[in-house]
Formats: C-alpha cells, sequence, structure tokens
C-alpha cells in the first residue's frame, strides 16, 4: 500500500512541477504560447489560465493529503 502510495505521490509531484512551469509569469506561460498575448493582458486572465489554476490547485490539495497519509502510515 505505501509502495503504491509513493508512486502515486512521485507523479502527482511531477505533474505539478510541470503545471506551474505552464503558469504565466510577468509575462509569458501557456496564454502567450497559444497566441494570447495582448489580447489576454487586457481581457484579464484567460479561459485556460483559470483552468490552469483549477487543476493546480487540486493536484496540490491531493498531493498534500497523499503526502500526509503516507506520513501516518510511516510513522507507525
Amino acid at each position: 500500500m505505501t509502495a503504491l502510495l509513493v508512486i502515486i505521490d512521485t507523479l502527482i509531484a511531477l505533474a505539478l512541477i510541470g503545471l506551474v512551469l505552464l503558469h504565466s509569469g510577468r509575462g509569458g506561460g501557456l496564454s502567450d504560447m497559444f497566441g494570447g498575448g495582448l489580447g489576454s493582458q487586457a481581457a484579464g486572465s484567460t479561459v485556460i489560465e483559470r483552468n490552469l489554476d483549477r487543476i493546480t490547485i487540486i493536484l496540490a490539495l491531493t498531493f498534500t493529503f497523499v503526502t500526509l497519509a503516507l506520513a501516518l502510515m510511516l510513522d507507525e
């Protein structure tokens, strides 16, 4: 059971690294990659960026709970 949780935790961590790198910084990121440079600055965040935010938050919460579960299982 713990081996499965370690594998899941590792995969989620790698996915989080990729998602964080896709986020836009001061100017760039996922929206500029698909040609939304000037339009997205005037209109705020795009749908793609909002969905990217949601997915990142869900994966971060899942990573937190899996890590806590591993810590509690290994503590016993």
